[in-house]
């Protein structure tokens, strides 16, 4: 069984290190890793979060059945996602640079974008980038922001950071080649339509505001295709039912606007589509934990 493991292992002072209006950020030094953190890397899992590694050292990154190995010296920039089991193998002295990692519902408050959309981690792009010594220089002052930004005491310092982590993945972009165009199969135009048409509804800017489409087969008839077919090509593409997806999104979106507006929970709750206040509490509670009403 392979086992998920979470941002706490990673980062023991997370608590320290959370946006209070939005999900789990932290930017580290990787010499500063405790013992029981080189330990965690060390182990074939999946994580409960988004990594973005700067690292340079005398290892090994093993991912989906590959081996990046990197000699004395070398840099390299590696994106990690939540749903794939990886680890590093240090194979002399140690690994030194810099990581940030984020929780899922970290970059949704600012963006309508799940980290899983953008291509470095979904696996639509490369997620391995051997640098020159130019571009190493480029990616250590971004991840040197972080981590000042990170300590200061600036209100609004998680709009920067999470504008540098943008910065990361945009600058890893361009490094890449010019991508070969593919033909998508059918299930991967299929699921591509569905997110367009699910994160085309928000965010919600108005509490008269309604969320068109909320139930698999709204989507279904919207894009033409069997409700069953519609759940096959995304449980084949993400891993994850049209239920899920629709209510991930939802969530996120009901969170967003209990931190960030001062609508009512009723007006959340009839913009987001449920009949009765009690029933989006309830389905908020059975997401997250906790009542929507420990947000305010």
């Amino acid at each position: 069984m392979i086992h998920t493991q979470p941002i706490h292992v990673f980062a023991p002072d997370i608590s320290e290190a959370k946006d209070p209006s939005a999900g789990y950020f932290a930017a580290v030094r990787l010499e500063e890793f405790s013992a029981e953190s080189l330990a965690a890397t060390a182990s074939y899992s999946r994580k409960d979060f988004y990594k973005i590694s700067l690292v340079t050292g005398n290892t090994s990154y093993f991912y989906q059945g590959t081996e990046y190995r990197l000699n004395a010296g070398e840099w390299a920039l590696v994106f990690t996602n939540r749903e794939v089991p990886y680890r590093w193998e240090v194979h002399e002295g140690i690994c030194s640079g810099y990581a940030c990692m984020f929780t899922e519902d970290f970059l949704p408050l600012h963006t309508h974008l799940r980290p899983a959309d953008w291509a470095v981690f979904n696996g639509d792009a490369q997620y391995v980038f051997k640098l020159n010594e130019s571009d190493q220089s480029h990616f250590t002052s971004l991840f040197q922001k972080m981590l000042q930004e990170q300590a200061s005491t600036y209100a609004h310092k998680y709009d920067l950071l999470f504008l540098y982590v943008l910065e990361c993945i945009h600058g890893a972009l361009k490094l890449q080649p010019e991508p070969e165009h593919k033909s998508a199969t059918a299930s991967a135009r299929l699921a591509n339509a569905f997110k367009s048409l699910l994160a085309g509804q928000f965010p919600l800017a108005y509490p008269n505001q309604q969320v068109g489409l909320r139930t698999p087969q709204q989507f279904a008839e919207r894009l033409a295709v069997h409700t069953n077919s519609l759940n096959r090509a995304l449980k084949e593409v993400t891993g994850k039912t049209t239920t899920q997806l629709i209510n991930e999104r939802l969530m996120l979106e009901a969170r967003a606007l209990l931190v960030h507006s001062n609508w009512t929970i009723s007006q959340i709750s009839n913009s987001l589509g449920f009949e009765e206040p009690t029933h989006f509490a309830r389905a908020f509670r059975a997401y997250s934990g906790h009542p929507p009403s420990s947000l305010r």
